[in-house]
């Protein structure tokens, strides 16, 4: 049985993805390429079988770092409360049920937090810590480097690990309800006195950058040097209001 669906955005699927569902009648019925196919995202709460796809994803963000993905798939998972998973919706995959190619545990992308102080007993939890650290030594100034340190040595400051991680062709418009929602979704655990009252949060975003261009913020307008685009579009916001970035 799936997860209830929480939140849902309708996006045109990338032309590519869909090629290869005409390609054994192209010729025959002259097909040209270039039609839109509307598939529905749904954001669902996490579940078991959604683990593989879970981890491949931390594999996209935590690119050679040395983290136990397996351990921290269990632990998003574990949090059935908080955060959803993208996949696509049951009325699309009771549509696709004569496609041998389809897979109803497809994950497309995550969004969640996970609290890296209540939680840093746990292995993959203290090499996340450590993590942040390290990049904190190599590529922020002291200033920052002191407040890194502060945050994550404080055991009254809740500091809450943001991860917001889809597949390349996913439109950035997903973003919108599935923020919206996990913003919801630590207010309702504050309520109920959950560990979820953060004083902190970190993103760990993926950047390009042309050769020689450095991430900083325009001291006017707060905006990010114009030669690096984010991974993740919507994370170029939360990069704007941030009070400290490395």
């Amino acid at each position: 049985m799936s997860a209830p669906s929480k939140k849902a955005a309708r996006l045109p699927a990338e032309n590519e993805s869909s090629g290869s569902e005409y390609d054994s009648d192209a010729e025959e019925e002259g097909y040209t390429g270039g039609e839109e196919i509307q598939v529905t995202f749904e954001g669902r709460s996490a579940i078991d079988s959604d683990f593989h796809g879970v981890k491949q994803l931390l594999k996209q963000l935590f690119l050679k770092a040395h983290i136990n993905l397996s351990e921290l798939t269990d632990v998003i998972i574990s949090q059935s409360n908080i955060g959803s998973v993208v996949k696509q919706s049951t009325a699309d995959e009771d549509m696709d049920d004569d496609d041998d190619e389809s897979d109803v545990n497809d994950v497309f992308g995550i969004t969640t937090v996970i609290n890296i102080t209540n939680k840093k007993h746990i292995e993959c939890v203290q090499q996340l810590r450590s993590l942040l650290s390290e990049l904190a030594e190599e590529h922020a100034d002291d200033r920052i480097k002191a407040f890194v340190n502060k945050i994550l040595t404080d055991d009254t400051q809740n500091v809450g690990l943001i991860i917001n991680e889809r597949f390349v062709n996913i439109p950035p418009q997903i973003s919108v309800p599935l923020l919206q929602g996990l913003s919801k979704e630590i207010q309702q655990a504050k309520d109920k006195k959950m560990p979820y009252d953060f004083q902190h949060y970190i993103l760990i975003s993926k950047l390009y950058k042309s050769d020689g261009s450095k991430k900083k913020k325009n001291k006017v307008t707060g905006q990010t040097d114009p030669d690096i685009l984010f991974s993740n579009a919507e994370e170029e916001v939360f990069d704007e209001v941030s009070i400290k970035d490395y």
